[in-house]
């Protein structure tokens, strides 16, 4: 910034208010005390100290209040120098006004938390003669040097802006790329300020699509990504750019209830599509890092994934969904013993049907003891990929994770039979892996026609004949039956219907991953809360309340 700052305590809050007063020529008047940043009266550190131990609430206030006075001023080299990255956050707070063309701000900072200031940032954006304001609030965390002992802000991109992540960068100019105006499938307008978390999917239409849908560029503030095949991300348009229409197969009123339902449980995700043509009717995401985890996931589906391994178990003829099968409390696998949840066994003749809808972890490995070694290390991998179109390659129009199940061997193999081991998926890939066993033919999930871009659509082939129909019998009385596990969740969801749950150990973390899939009439979804415990309890109402959505 071009000018200095004049700092004072303003209703018991820090402000920082840049002035025409000369760069770098602030003025910070004390008396935070206990009002101020932190407060306290801890003793203060002489120059001669080495200190060691938590930060003092004096110490998280001074220095919170230096550095922020030096930011707000344009002094990047002594904002730099108070934090503990000064090779990083030099260059990243000399954009803030070189790059970002920020000419004013007043950043106002609340009571400190522990050692992390929250603060408001009142910015002026100027770029060419247009000038507009711009307002966000962020966070920064003070700690002490690992070898000088003294208090310094915590670098992290995020202190300039929160949505700001490592290798990204802030600028202000010509867009990169053309405006969009995305349209649902029935020409409603999607903005991310309705749709929070379609934000990245907009961003990535408008790289692609922008262009070829006619629209032109405006003047923005962006994040630039990190990677060259990323998405720039818009936080500020100064001028609006004539947007081209863009189509996509998502529809708002299924798209607003799974905003709705992932907000019932943090770090969670779920994508819904159309059976009878693949079409991604809405993806949604609550999570604190803005990962777009529904479609770019890579983690373990627990027992969502005995859909597949059912599918195998017919088709290579070790059982039928109403034949016989065992459900012991434990099974032993080369080495290891795997158990069914709280080790529970069932002695009544079960047929596999109920032993899927009671997710019986030991019914879905013995039947496989039979197939001759290399071929069940390899059996569920061909089974996804020849079938369900898992690893395929998709070209939905938006970059996704392809689902993995590559070959195993020992017990990484029994474990790959219960969504564990190497297994690889996220929610848009079970919602795939659902319609696939319903309808018996995989359709690949796309947002936009493929007459935008004339890309090839992953295919795989038909599910053989009365496979299709056990596992849609198999999972309608996993949703109905008094026993069960989808029962509960789909109890509000109408018409034929059907579910699988699922949850998945991962990282040795304590609590398990929440996974969810179901379908009701021409919808499928499916959910992941990650450390969310059952799939039942938790990811099985996320699908439940998008499903309620659907037609």
């Amino acid at each position: 910034m071009r000018s200095g700052a004049k700092v004072a305590v303003v209703g018991g809050v820090f402000a920082v208010v840049v002035g025409g007063v000369g760069y770098g020529a602030y003025n910070i008047l004390d008396g935070l005390g206990d009002s101020g940043v932190g407060g306290g009266s801890d003793a203060k550190t002489t120059t001669a100290e080495v200190r060691t131990g938590p930060v003092t609430k004096d110490e998280i206030a001074d220095t919170s209040k230096e550095f922020l006075a030096a930011w707000a001023s344009g002094d990047a080299t002594t904002a730099a120098q108070l934090t503990n990255n000064e090779g990083e956050a030099g260059p990243a707070l000399t954009g803030y006004s070189e790059s970002a063309h920020v000419t004013e701000a007043v950043i106002t900072a609340g009571a400190a938390t522990g050692s992390k200031v929250p603060y408001t940032v009142k910015a002026t954006v100027s770029y060419k003669g247009t000038t507009k304001a711009w307002s966000y609030a962020s966070e920064l965390t003070v700690v002490r040097g690992l070898t000088t002992g003294k208090p310094l802000v915590d670098w992290e991109p995020s202190v300039i802006h929160p949505d700001l992540k490592k290798g990204e960068s802030l600028e202000t100019g010509e867009s990169k790329t053309a405006s969009i105006e995305a349209v649902d499938r029935n020409g409603k307008v999607l903005t991310k300020e309705k749709y929070p978390s379609l934000g990245v999917i907009l961003d990535e239409l408008r790289k692609k699509y922008g262009t070829k849908a006619g629209g032109t560029t405006g003047i923005e503030t962006w994040i630039n990504s990190a990677t060259a095949d990323g998405a720039d991300r818009t936080l500020l348009t100064l001028v609006k750019g004539k947007p081209g229409r863009v189509p996509t197969t998502l529809d708002a009123g299924i798209q607003a209830a799974a905003e709705r339902a992932v907000k019932k449980y943090p770090e969670s995700s779920v994508a819904a599509v159309e059976p009878s043509s693949g079409a991604i009717r809405a993806i949604a995401n609550n999570r604190a890092d803005g990962f777009d985890a529904a479609r770019w996931a890579q983690l373990a589906p627990g027992s969502t994934m005995k859909i597949v391994t059912a599918a195998m178990i017919i088709q290579h003829g070790l059982g039928t969904a109403n034949g016989p099968v065992k459900c012991p409390a434990t099974v032993p696998w080369e080495g290891r013993v795997f158990h069914n949840l709280n080790d529970f066994s069932m002695t009544d003749n079960p047929t596999l049907k109920r032993a899927f809808a009671r997710s019986c972890n030991t019914a879905f490995i013995k039947p496989v003891l039979p197939l001759g070694e290399g071929t069940r290390d390899t059996a569920l991998g061909d089974e996804a990929s020849r079938y369900f179109g898992i690893g395929q390659e998709w070209k939905a129009g938006i970059s996704t994770k392809d689902g993995s199940v590559p070959p195993s061997e020992g017990a990484e193999t029994a474990a790959s039979f219960i969504g564990q081991g190497k297994i690889k998926m996220n929610p848009l890939n079970m919602a795939s892996v659902t319609p696939t066993a319903v309808h018996g033919q995989f359709l690949q999930p796309y947002i936009v026609p493929r007459s935008l871009d004339n890309r090839t659509f992953a295919t795989a082939s038909p599910l053989p004949g009365g496979v299709s129909a056990q596992l849609k019998e198999m999972m309608n009385y996993t949703a109905t039956s008094g026993e069960g596990t989808a029962t509960q969740a789909m109890a509000g969801v109408g018409s034929y219907k059907g579910g699988k749950t699922g949850s998945a150990e991962v990282d040795g973390k304590a609590t398990s991953d929440s996974w969810f899939t179901g379908f009701s009439n021409d919808l499928a979804a499916a959910a992941l809360v990650q450390s969310g415990g059952h799939g039942g309890t938790a990811a099985g109402p996320v699908v439940a309340e998008v499903l309620r959505a659907g037609p």
